[in-house]
């Protein structure tokens, strides 16, 4: 009897790891893939950046022509998951079209969240979600506008600068006192700010969106606790949701603060359903709750869990969290997860715009952050991924050089025979 295969339900950039990590350790049963889009699936960091700015929009796939010919790998694009059935294994499109799975592994990201708005504002109200997206806010900036960015996060900080270097005026609307201060140390948001504000952003920080008119002239006056202004074009983001509606509609667990529950193999409470990316939370060996995490290396990385959980395949050893950001032409990466009680050491000036900082807790290395440092971040990666304590005096030093230093910190860890 010929096994029903895989259904991923999602196309974006971890469902078309997955698939590509199920082929690539020898799985010969038929793969279905699952999009609402209608394009293959693509990389989305360039969205607020190359997108938005370049002269021709870069090449976003994720997969090649190569892989998508050679693979056997079925895409249903313009189609979306409706219902999923656990007892019987099954997959309902809304089309009507019922799909049996042997497994199935659930991608589907994500959406960002939205305000309630007048009506009359839709067509001056931005998204940055899907290409389409980011096609129409690009046309929306050739007019060099006036925009409002509303939320301070990495994506919309990001926005904000592509948007100021296609001439348009800019202003970003944080509820926190100081930029991405849940993600960065005190100084790094420091130099951020200062250099956002040099740049030609205007910031309004811990100010809220209370109200929104749309004027006869089509502009819009957006009213805050800290005054009102009028713009052209208001780009909201603040945050993204977990599309787990499916999941949850199924019976799977669903994390206290959303996405679907996994474990460390990224499977859900059904043995025959895996999840990866964005939609997901997951129990994490040390953290006192599931975690989130929307990250171009999370999603690739819980998906090649997930391809080789479903296949009982060794699993990838889990990677320390990396994410990274470019705002105008800085450069920022994070290595490792924030914590309420680190002590941080620096190397580097920040007026000298190439820094890092590293949060420790009694030596060991739990938080990393570089501006336009990546090679050095890189370079000490492996003493976060040891989990040792270090000594971090020389670490600051303009004269150590940290290749041999992270050598020295390996010796001296390492137990004598």
């Amino acid at each position: 009897m010929t096994s029903p295969g895989v259904v991923i339900v999602g196309a974006g950039q971890s469902a078309a790891i997955a698939a590509q990590a199920l082929r690539e350790k020898g799985y010969r049963g038929s793969i279905t893939m699952i999009g609402r889009e209608r394009y293959r699936p693509y990389e989305r960091p360039p969205l607020s950046k190359a997108v938005l700015t370049a002269a021709e929009e870069p090449r976003l796939e994720v997969l090649s022509e190569d892989v998508w010919t050679h693979s056997d790998i079925e895409l249903l694009s313009n189609n979306e998951a409706v219902a999923l059935d656990l007892p019987r294994r099954q997959v309902r499109l809304a089309n009507g079209r019922v799909l049996d799975y042997e497994k199935c592994l659930i991608a589907t990201g994500g959406d960002a969240r939205k305000l309630s708005l007048p009506p009359a504002a839709d067509g001056s109200v931005h998204y940055i979600r899907t290409l389409d997206d980011a096609r129409r806010l690009r046309a929306s900036l050739l007019a060099k506008p006036q925009i409002a960015v509303l939320g301070g996060g990495f994506l919309g900080l990001e926005i904000a600068n592509s948007a100021l270097s296609s001439g348009a005026s800019v202003t970003v609307i944080e509820r926190a006192a100081t930029l991405l201060d849940r993600f960065l140390p005190s100084e790094a948001s420091a130099w951020l700010e200062a250099w956002m504000r040099n740049a030609g952003t205007k910031l309004l920080l811990a100010a809220s969106l209370n109200e929104v008119h749309v004027l006869s002239s089509g502009r819009m006056r957006l009213s805050t606790n800290a005054g009102e202004l009028e713009l052209d074009e208001l780009v909201v983001a603040i945050g993204l949701s977990p599309n787990d509606s499916l999941a949850s509609g199924a019976g799977l667990e669903i994390a206290a603060g959303g996405g679907i529950l996994v474990d460390s193999s990224c499977r859900t409470s059904n043995e025959h359903v895996f999840a990866c990316g964005d939609c997901t939370s997951q129990r994490r060996s040390g953290d006192t709750a599931p975690t989130r995490l929307e990250s171009w290396q999370n999603a690739n990385e819980q998906a090649r869990i997930a391809a080789a959980a479903m296949l009982g395949a060794p699993l990838p050893m889990p990677a320390v969290p990396w994410f990274w950001t470019d705002q105008g032409r800085h450069n920022i990466q994070v290595l490792g997860l924030p914590a309420a009680d680190l002590e941080y050491v620096r190397r580097g000036d920040p007026s000298s715009d190439r820094v890092m900082w590293i949060g420790h807790r009694d030596g060991v290395p739990l938080h990393g952050v570089a501006i336009n440092a990546g090679s050095d971040l890189r370079a000490i990666r492996p003493i976060f991924e040891r989990g040792q304590p270090v000594q971090w005096e020389d670490f600051p030093l303009e004269k150590t050089n940290l290749r041999a230093w992270v050598k020295q910190m390996h010796a001296q860890a390492s137990p004598t025979v």
